[in-house]
């Protein structure tokens, strides 16, 4: 037989990857679910011990809250890779691939670096498995596998910064094993309750622990006890904090065609007439941390950052799957909402930034989230709300979310449709009936984003 070329040896290659990658999620989804919290560094710790602590061979700048925390994240990436540094992005969840979670250079990580991250710490995660067992506790989650396959990777690049998002909480997340030299807090409020508990303060407590010894904390704005807790956290480690709305803000928004007009406060200066293709004033929010975190990580914020390089990156900034635009006639928007805060965000970005002249939601919430809270949200901006659920073992049921719909909205705002695909399909045509300019957002969750930007094709990140 004649050698194979180079085209078929690269197909071969690429089929590898694909099998190697798919063996590799199955393996890391067997583990405890991310939801599935572990209240212990220990697991994570001792992995990292024996890697010879590769997160402390590159600087990290960590993120908490409860909202805005992804969104944030990926503004402080595309500023510090448009100022030339080579960056490592911690993420989660992901939409569509778990590749999305670990991004180097602003790209998701290649099947490649990832297999090769993944081998490198497995032996070490079975170690660390069977001490686990043999004192029995359990073994590493998925989550502790994803954050010790993230931070070798971003050794082997190497990189020259870390922007990691926290999973859930602060203290007791996987990602803590890290010390960020700057800790970024968005706005905290409830969520994850049956983890972090039902009072703020509590979360906040939690939270707060991602604020280190001689760090920078840049805080969002949060109600007075929280800012307390952060305080008191501040005070305790010794960190420098800085407030929104005192020691930087958001100056000024306007709304302009694909997205927002805004000026910023920072710790080092004013920055004017930046354009910034999100919608809505948390983005708005979102990006005025995300410039404060980088002043404080490039020079403590002692010094303006380059008014033109900070123009250039934010109007790169991008976050699919929150008040994102996946098709038009009629417009499809998603939004990753997921808990009663994020629910309010949307609605009032829809009513801040869209004039349609019906807009039907298709909602989709995961049952251990308050539904009533999030529908009560939505209800004065969705003309109509289709329920559905989606491939999520952890979604509502239809029927039981439509009950609870109804009750808000009443039986002629609400139409029940058991599977996801054909929801969207019953929303496009309420949203054009009576040749009314109309749009659709499907919210509810990050899985319902994920899954209606499947729908309409939109898979890149």
């Amino acid at each position: 037989m004649p050698a194979p070329d180079a085209t078929q040896r690269e197909a071969a290659r690429k089929l590898e990857l694909v099998k190697g990658m798919r063996e590799v999620e199955e393996a890391i989804l067997a583990r405890a679910p991310e939801h599935d919290l572990q209240p212990s560094l220990d697991r994570i710790a001792a992995v990292m011990e024996l890697l010879g602590d590769p997160q402390r061979t590159y600087p990290v700048i960590h993120l908490t809250g409860t909202n805005g925390k992804t969104s944030t994240t990926r503004i402080i990436d595309t500023l510090l890779t448009e100022m030339g540094l080579r960056t490592g992005r911690f993420t989660s969840p992901h939409l569509h691939s778990v590749r999305e979670r670990i991004a180097l250079a602003g790209e998701p990580i290649s099947a490649e670096k990832f297999l090769a991250a993944y081998e490198e710490v497995l032996p070490f995660v079975e170690m660390v498995d069977a001490r686990s067992l043999a004192e029995g506790g359990p073994r590493m989650t998925y989550f502790e596998v994803l954050v010790a396959v993230a931070y070798a990777a971003f050794a082997d690049a190497p990189v020259d910064v870390a922007i990691v998002e926290v999973g859930l909480g602060g203290s007791w997340d996987a990602t803590n094993v890290a010390d960020g030299s700057v800790a970024v807090v968005t706005p905290i409020s409830l969520d994850h309750q049956h983890f972090l508990g039902n009072d703020v303060v509590d979360i906040a407590t939690e939270k707060s622990g991602i604020i280190k010894t001689d760090a920078v904390a840049v805080i969002g704005t949060q109600e007075p006890d929280v800012t307390q807790v952060l305080v008191e956290r501040g005070q305790e480690v010794g960190a420098r904090m800085t407030f929104e709305g005192n020691d930087f803000g958001l100056l000024s928004r306007e709304v302009a065609v694909g997205g927002q007009q805004i000026s910023v406060r920072g710790l080092g200066g004013d920055y004017e007439d930046l354009f910034l293709p999100l919608h809505g004033a948390h983005q708005a929010h979102n990006a005025t941390l995300a410039l404060t975190a980088v002043e404080a990580f490039l020079g403590g914020g002692e010094q303006r950052l380059d008014p033109d390089i900070v123009r250039a990156g934010l109007a790169r900034a991008a976050s699919p799957g929150r008040l994102e635009i996946v098709r038009r006639s009629p417009t499809v928007i998603v939004d990753s909402a997921h808990n009663p805060a994020g629910a309010l965000a949307l609605r009032q970005a829809l009513e801040d930034s869209f004039t349609f002249a019906k807009v039907v939601g298709v909602v989709a919430i995961l049952k251990d989230k308050d539904a009533t809270e999030m529908l009560e949200a939505f209800e004065p901006v969705f003309d109509h709300v289709v329920v559905s659920r989606t491939t999520s073992p952890r979604a509502m049921r239809p029927d039981d979310l439509g009950e609870l719909a109804r009750d808000i909205f009443g039986d002629d705002r609400v139409t029940v449709v058991q599977d996801l695909p054909d929801a969207l399909d019953v929303a496009a045509g309420l949203a054009d009936e009576g040749g009314m300019s109309g749009g659709v957002v499907a919210t509810g969750s990050v899985t319902t984003a994920a899954e209606v930007r499947m729908l309409l094709g939109s898979t890149a990140v």
